[in-house]
């Protein structure tokens, strides 16, 4: 198994960035990194030798994030966010940006933000997002339109916030 010793130390941290993006927090991304390993380790060797193992990672990762928040939302355990700090203006606008975008990711359904998540930080094509999810690629699309429609109208609403 040093194979996939040698996978997990050069692939751990993006995977971590992947579960992360899926799943909102750190502490759980941790948790659905860990469980995903373990699922890919046990049917490591049932990969092909030759076969790229980041694909069937992914999808375990991404997978495993949505079934967490379905989990959620049927318990109805929904974890409040701390009140919104006032942004301090500066130069570093890109940076409320990417909070507000975050915020935004968070608020997705799990697998509207799957989408955003392999399509634009993993950089997938539509074809290898909706492999990677188990889906067609016109889900892939229609899904991506909602999402980004979504994000779009959070980031008007904090302009129009933070101009008053």
């Amino acid at each position: 198994m040093t194979a996939f010793a040698e996978y997990v130390a050069a692939r751990g941290t993006s995977l971590l960035r992947l579960a992360h993006l899926a799943c909102g927090s750190r502490e759980e991304a941790e948790d659905v990194l860990q469980t995903a390993l373990e699922r890919a380790y046990r049917n490591w060797n049932r990969l092909r030798q030759d076969a790229d193992p980041e694909p069937y990672v992914r999808r375990i990762i991404v997978n495993t994030a949505i079934s967490r928040a379905r989990r959620r939302a049927i318990l109805r355990i929904i974890p409040t966010g701390a009140l919104p700090e006032v942004p301090v203006a500066g130069p570093d606008s890109g940076v409320e940006l990417r909070q507000v975008l975050a915020d935004g990711l968070r608020l997705l359904p799990p697998r509207q933000r799957a989408v955003v998540v392999l399509r634009f930080w993993e950089d997938l094509s539509e074809a290898q997002t909706a492999e990677t999810l188990g889906c067609s690629v016109g889900t892939v699309k229609s899904q991506t339109a909602k999402a980004l429609a979504k994000l779009r109208g959070l980031i008007v609403v904090e302009e129009v916030s933070s101009d008053v």
